[in-house]
């Protein structure tokens, strides 16, 4: 999901810069709400467990998008079916740009001997120059963002209308070395929870988080959890509103941040060298930890590899640290 967010920004940017572009995203149905926002922009869904499944499902997509009229392909995400698709599309001589991943910069970043500790280009950027091979212009370094969603009645129910601040925190991550642990991240909310003219609103997803967070919300006051009870694009719209997000290394840091909310991440063995940094954030809003206690971070890209003896770098966290700084941002 992150991935896929961070694609927005670029392809506005894109399509603001170079008014005569029209683009077909081409994607699981899921994530269609992030596009629809975008000018002259249509969304194609590729139903790979269904009808467009397997070799002959993904000849029968390239059909179905030929009679597109696409003059270019950009693939900004280079898996086996994305190499399928765009070979179809390079027999029919189409121009075809293809996302450089920087593999080996990002394997000398998370080896442990002769590790080459530096910031690599981040993923928009890289999304972005697969357009410039296309010959297109993309600047990134001034975004124009959304503008804030209307909040779901049943939302806006849950917290009022009163004017308060909205912190969402997303404690959750795919990897448990990316994760903040729950105890800490309890003393983290019960500390934000006693601001005045403050909501916390808790995300996350599966039934496991669900109960978790549904838990932490009937114990700490001013704090809601909207885990299991909205849409993806009514999450994305509360999102939109929010006065300053806390997530990990995952994807609620992106939705966040393509909407230039001040996104705040806790980081585990990754490291935003990696260039999976949410968009457009102050690195100042990044927590790492105990880099000197710790000196191998980053471990993995993704977090699904942790060097020996690494499994606790979160607790190198404090909640105070946390705490403190979330309210330097709101200031």
């Amino acid at each position: 999901m992150g991935d896929v967010a961070m694609s927005v920004p670029v392809l506005r940017a894109l399509l603001e810069q170079n008014s005569e572009v029209k683009i077909t995203v081409l994607s699981r149905s899921f994530f269609e709400p992030l596009f629809e926002d975008l000018p002259n922009t249509n969304f194609y869904t590729a139903e790979v467990n269904q009808k467009h499944k397997g070799f002959l499902g993904l000849l029968k997509l390239f059909q179905e998008l030929s009679t597109l009229n696409v003059e270019a392909v950009a693939d900004i995400h280079n898996v086996l079916r994305s190499k399928i698709i765009r070979f179809f599309f390079f027999l029919k001589r189409k121009d075809i740009a293809i996302i450089d991943k920087g593999r080996s910069e990002k394997k000398a970043l998370t080896r442990t001997n002769n590790k080459v500790f530096k910031q690599l280009k981040t993923t928009p950027e890289r999304y972005a120059d697969v357009f410039r091979k296309l010959g297109f212009s993309v600047d990134l370094s001034h975004p124009k963002f959304p503008s804030k969603k209307e909040i779901p009645k049943k939302v806006e129910t849950l917290i009022g209308k009163q004017n308060v601040k909205l912190i969402g925190i997303a404690p959750f991550a795919q990897y448990n070395s990316k994760m903040y642990p729950i105890d800490l991240m309890t003393q983290v909310i019960e500390d934000l929870s006693k601001q005045k003219k403050c909501k916390i609103l808790l995300f996350g997803g599966g039934q496991k988080e669900v109960n978790i967070l549904n838990g932490l919300a009937q114990n700490i006051q001013n704090t809601i959890s909207l885990a299991g009870k909205l849409k993806f694009n009514e999450e994305l719209q509360v999102i939109s509103n929010l006065d300053c997000m806390i997530s990990m290394d995952s994807g609620n840091a992106h939705l966040a941040s393509i909407f230039g909310v001040k996104t705040i991440t806790i980081w585990g063995v990754t490291h935003p060298f990696t260039g999976f940094y949410p968009f457009h954030q102050p690195m100042d809003y990044a927590i790492l930890p105990d880099l000197k206690k710790y000196p191998n971070i980053p471990c993995s890209i993704y977090g699904n590899k942790v060097c020996k003896g690494y499994e606790d770098v979160m607790l190198s966290i404090t909640p105070k640290k946390i705490v403190k700084k979330i309210r330097k941002v709101l200031i």
